[in-house]
Formats: C-alpha cells, sequence, structure tokens
C-alpha cells in the first residue's frame, strides 16, 4: 500500500505496489502458470534484472495472494546447511506470526527442534523467535520438521529461494541431493529456485548428473523493453506534476543495457532533482550519475580495502577498458603493469566469485557501473 512517505515513485530494491512496477506482464503470467499447474520454477537471469520484485509481484497478485501461503528467502551470504536451515524457519515464522491461525501456531510444536527459540514478550506476551543459529544442533532434523510443517498447511505453500546456486558451494557435499529427495516429496508445497549465477544455476538444472534436474521448469528475465519502460518513467513524472524528457530515458536504459536496478536508480536521482513543476532533460543525466557515485564512495572504498593487491590491480585494468578483452594477453599485462598471465588468471577466479565483475560474450567488465566509472576515474 502506498504511503505518504512515498514521495519518488521510483522503487530501488523493494516491491511497493503494481504501480510502481513495470510491464512483466508475460513473465508474471508465465510463472503463476507454472505454479498453479504444479511446477516448481528455475527462474534464471543476471543479478539486478528485477527476479525479487517480479517474485513479490506474483506474490500480490490474487492467484498467489489468496490461495497461498508465500515465503521468501534470500541465501546469498549463507555457506552452510545450518545457516540455510535457520534462516528458512526463521523467515516462515516471521511470515506466519502475525496471521495467528489454528496452523501457524502450531508452529513450535511440529517443529520441535526450534522450541528452545519459543518465547515470550515478558511485556506483550506475545511468542517470539528467539534463537541464534548456534541452536541448529541438527540441520536435517529441523529441515525435516520444517518440511514437515509446510506440507500440513491448511492451504498450498509456495517458497522461493533466492540465490540458489549458494547451496551449491556449501561446506557439506550432499546438500543438493538432500534438498532435492526432499522437495520431491511434498505434495502441498511449490517452489521458486532463483539464481543469479547463470552457469551455475543452468548446470544445477540442466545437467543429468545433477539432483535437480529436470526437476523445475527453467525461466530466463530479459530486460523489459525500452518503448515499455520509457512510457512508464513519463508516466511516474506526470503523476507527481514533472516531466522527463523520452530521449534522457532512453539514455539511461541504453546506458545500462536496460539492467533494472541500474536504471531504477538513475531514474530516481533524475526524479529528485526535478522540481515540481519542472522538465527533467538531458542535461540532468552526468549531474545524477555523479550525485550517485559519490554517496557510494565510502562503499567503494571499503570494497577495494577488501581485496588482495593483485585483485585490485585487475579490477582497476578492466575499469579502465570498460570491456576489457585478451586480459592474459601480454598488451594487456604490459599496459596496466600486471606480473603475469597466471596471476591475472587467478585474480580474474576471485573477482568473479565475489561478483565483483561479470564475463560477457565481448570480455569482463566490472559488473557495477558506477562502481566501473569511480575506479576508472580515480585510479
Amino acid at each position: 500500500m502506498e504511503t505518504t512517505a512515498m514521495i519518488n515513485p521510483f522503487v530501488i530494491g523493494r516491491y511497493v505496489a503494481d504501480r510502481y512496477f513495470c510491464d512483466r506482464e508475460e513473465e508474471t503470467s508465465f510463472l503463476i502458470k507454472q505454479i498453479r499447474n504444479g511446477r516448481n520454477v528455475a527462474l534464471i537471469s543476471p543479478r539486478r534484472m528485477g527476479k525479487t520484485g517480479l517474485i513479490r509481484h506474483c506474490y500480490r497478485q490474487e492467484a498467489f495472494d489468496e490461495h497461498y501461503h508465500t515465503f521468501f528467502v534470500d541465501i546469498y551470504a549463507t555457506t552452510s546447511l545450518a545457516e540455510f536451515v535457520y534462516l528458512l524457519g526463521k523467515t516462515i515464522y516471521e511470515e506466519l506470526k502475525p496471521k495467528k491461525t489454528a496452523w501457524t501456531e502450531q508452529f513450535f510444536k511440529i517443529i520441535s527442534s526450534l522450541r528452545i527459540g519459543f518465547k515470550l514478550n515478558a511485556i506483550t506476551g506475545e511468542p517470539s523467535f528467539d534463537i541464534g543459529l548456534g541452536d541448529i544442533q541438527a540441520p536435517q532434523t529441523t529441515l525435516d520438521e520444517i518440511f514437515a510443517y509446510l506440507e500440513a498447511a491448511d492451504k498450498p505453500c509456495l517458497v522461493a529461494i533466492d540465490e540458489f546456486q549458494q547451496i551449491g558451494t556449501y561446506e557439506e557435499k550432499n546438500v543438493e541431493a538432500l534438498l532435492r529427495t526432499k522437495i520431491q516429496q511434498c505434495k502441498n508445497t511449490m517452489f521458486i529456485f532463483a539464481g543469479s549465477k547463470q552457469q551455475m544455476m543452468n548446470n544445477m538444472f540442466n545437467s543429468s548428473s545433477k539432483p535437480f534436474y529436470q526437476s523445475a521448469i527453467s525461466m530466463g528475465l530479459e530486460p523489459i523493453p525500452m518503448p515499455i519502460y520509457t512510457a512508464f518513467a513519463v508516466r511516474l513524472f506526470e503523476e507527481r506534476d514533472k516531466t522527463v524528457e523520452r530521449a534522457l530515458v532512453e539514455r539511461v536504459y541504453g546506458t545500462f543495457g536496460g539492467c533494472t536496478w541500474f536504471v531504477q536508480m538513475m531514474m530516481n536521482e533524475l526524479f529528485a532533482l526535478t522540481p515540481l513543476g519542472g522538465n527533467c532533460g538531458m542535461e540532468s543525466f552526468e549531474t545524477a550519475w555523479k550525485n550517485i557515485i559519490q554517496t557510494q564512495e565510502s562503499s567503494y572504498k571499503y570494497l577495494l580495502a577488501q581485496l588482495a593487491p593483485r585483485q585490485k590491480l585487475v579490477l582497476q585494468a578492466i575499469a579502465k577498458e570498460a570491456v576489457a578483452q585478451g586480459i592474459t594477453s601480454s598488451a594487456f599485462i604490459t599496459k596496466y603493469n600486471l606480473s603475469s598471465a597466471s596471476s591475472v588468471q587467478s585474480a580474474i577466479k576471485a573477482l568473479l566469485k565475489h561478483d565483483m565483475i561479470a564475463q560477457e560474450e565481448d570480455g569482463y567488465r566490472v559488473y557495477d557501473y558506477f562502481f566501473s566509472d569511480w575506479l576508472a576515474r580515480e585510479y
């Protein structure tokens, strides 16, 4: 629901309402159709293309909102099965707690291994989920209980797991097979497996040697078409008594190849720069760009400080190239005073692992466009 605090309609990194969500009509219909027909979905696309927004948008549609219990868990930062189980249990409890149905009150009875976390607030008398990661003593047991709880629900459950490829990096080696077995046994619970590391996700769901092979319908996510996004941006400006030049919106879109998060970030700043009754023209582009970089500068410095010296050198070299080709060639190594081809390869591997760079058909680039520009100008 929109609130009076919703001044800037270009929402970043969250879902507010349908009117601030651009297009994705075909994708929404496709995703809802698959789930309603009993098919799990693997949603695979680059980071910040709008996977989370699409899932949240679908959750708000009547097809899901009225007929399913919906859950969304982001496992990007997890490194083990225990962390996965902890986040899943916590997410389910916090989503259901306000509903206070007969089923929700069964949470700690069915998931008995988490009963240690059942506490009553001394002031309100309300139950709370007061448990730490260290309290997950038997992850597989707790996972069994969580699945049993979902299967016992009063209506079907839909669980979206974001950055699902992380399970392939866990310290335990059997997590994929373990989860596949449990998910296969579900009759009352459907899953959306969202992931941004396309090679890992495609291998996980399309390789015959992997446990999740052919267990879900694969779905990609392309940029929203430029004409549709342009009309969307113009409308949002006009609804707030402002105007924006179509050519400016198209320039923003083209700069980021239509990648949703970056486009929205620029449009958010351009909207903020435009006074009521004013027009946002091409002259505002550079100002908005510089403002965004300035607000992120401390974060950029922190990111650089976390890198090993050789990784930092390679990252800066890629930023200066915009799109770097032939990164192990003698010409590239000499141009940026790098030590050797093997050290460049090692740095590239680490930078890819930490999502600092992206590998595209024509070479490597720093994933964050703003960070890339800052690196190229400052170093």
